[in-house]
């Protein structure tokens, strides 16, 4: 089965699909290790660790698409679920965007509806006019027929435009055969539960990372709602920050490392030396 095959057989089962958010080998790695099946790869989490800056649309296609490649690279069995922003321009940028990660071997893509480049300030997220929006989920959806890739379609107009519009979205993403549904910063639950019917029973994607302006349910309280899927951007990214932190204050503090550092035999187990020198023996000469 190709990855987006068996991404429908998981969304097809019953329960809540946690996914953890990701952004390189290590992160992947750790992920699939703990037994998940699937990983978000984060704008985010990406503009995190590649610009230590926030995630204001100043990561490019090739800065992600290069994530995506360390992420599949480092955890081949995992179904990623790229983030592919706005497309990074206009509905044919979108048709590249998303048959590169198609044929890379993703399981799914995120296309939204704001505006690129968007205003120089942090707040808010103008998104185009809906016809616009239309227009670029159209075109991905279009191309994800090469791959088979699954089009996750994002509004992010709640904010500026109302609950009344974004459903409308919704409903025209639906229409247009987008696969999963996304509606970014719900208020509250009412929201959510609009948001959901509008899917019509097709898969409704959430952030459950705490957040300012929009409701963070529980795992249990999102699966009540009828989320299909929850992305935690902050939950491995927060407390590696946290960690590095501790690790710097223990060096500037004499010491050689935090408390909270793993011992030196479990850190080469998790990146994998002594499967390196398993492998390794095969080409080692003899004599």
């Amino acid at each position: 089965m190709t990855a987006p095959e068996r991404l429908r057989a998981l969304l097809a089962e019953p329960g809540l699909v946690v996914m953890p958010a990701v952004w390189d080998g290590l992160t992947a790695k750790l992920a699939a290790a703990a037994g998940f099946q699937t990983a978000f790869l984060s704008g985010s989490c990406v503009a995190a660790s590649r610009l230590g800056g926030p995630d204001l649309d100043l990561i490019s296609f090739g800065e992600m698409f290069d994530s995506f490649t360390m992420v599949h690279n480092a955890a081949p069995a995992t179904l990623v679920l790229a983030d592919g922003d706005h497309g990074y321009g206009n509905p044919m940028n979108v048709q590249r965007t998303v048959r590169a990660y198609g044929r890379a071997g993703a399981a799914a893509i995120l296309i939204e509806d704001k505006i690129t480049p968007r205003a120089l300030t942090a707040a808010g997220k103008p998104c185009l006019p809906r016809e616009e929006a239309r227009m670029k989920i159209r075109a991905a959806v279009e191309a994800a027929k090469e791959s088979g890739i699954l089009v996750l379609a994002r509004t992010d107009c709640r904010p500026t435009q109302g609950i009344d519009e974004a459903v409308a979205r919704i409903e025209m993403y639906v229409a247009e055969g987008a696969d999963i549904l996304f509606l970014d910063s719900p208020a509250d639950d009412a929201e959510i539960r609009r948001a959901v019917e509008a899917a019509q029973g097709r898969p409704s994607f959430a952030v459950l990372s705490p957040g300012a302006g929009r409701a963070s349910p529980s795992q249990e309280q999102a699966a009540a709602l009828g989320f299909k899927i929850g992305t935690f951007p902050t939950g491995m990214l927060s407390p590696a920050a946290a960690g590095m932190q501790a690790g710097l204050a223990a060096l500037a503090a004499g010491k050689a490392e935090a408390a909270s550092a793993l011992p030196g035999a479990e850190l080469r187990d998790i990146l994998g030396y002594g499967d390196y020198d398993a492998q390794a023996k095969r080409f080692i000469r003899q004599g």
